[in-house]
């Protein structure tokens, strides 16, 4: 058995900031940034996003994508400290993931989804002798409390008012 080795990547976001989002997923063609960035622009007119996709193989590469030169900035920052083959991130600004988690998913070449969220997150990096990969996330902090009648009604309040509920 090879030696391996295990750690955390802290994404860089800005702190506090819910109106930035990120997600993280797995893909393997380099193809994947061009459908990628149509899934997106397709699927919400005028999105600001940043796209890096870490290439496994040949150059080795950072190939980006994006429609907000900030969110690519972050995202390309990111990608710099995972390290890894066949990993995207995505920053998208003023667009919540549900509006484009769908299109993304149905990218042929999209694996697997790893995170949607506003909130800190942590990637599970594996290093071995071949290279780096993704293990998981760590999305949020974690919890013990059940809802109370107070906290659904909030909750529901707050679904109206970002328009996602009527």
């Amino acid at each position: 058995m090879s030696d391996l080795k295990l750690s955390t990547i802290k994404i860089d976001k800005p702190d506090d900031d819910f109106t930035v989002n990120v997600i993280i997923g797995v893909t393997h063609f380099i193809k994947s940034v061009e459908d990628i960035h149509e899934a997106l622009v397709n699927t919400v007119p005028n999105i600001k996003f940043g796209l890096a996709f870490l290439e496994a193989s040949g150059p080795k590469l950072i190939r980006i994508s994006s429609t907000d030169k900030e969110m690519e900035k972050l995202a390309v920052k990111n990608a710099k400290l995972l390290k890894t083959g066949h990993v995207f991130i995505i920053f998208l600004k003023d667009c919540f993931p549900i509006n484009v988690l769908r299109s993304i998913k149905q990218t042929p070449e999209v694996c697997r989804i790893l995170c949607a969220t506003a909130n800190p997150v942590e990637v599970i990096v594996v290093e071995t002798v071949q290279g780096r990969g993704v293990l998981g996330v760590i999305d949020g902090e974690g919890t013990d409390k059940v809802e109370s009648e107070k906290d659904r009604k909030d909750r529901q309040v707050f679904l109206r008012k970002i328009g996602y509920k009527f």
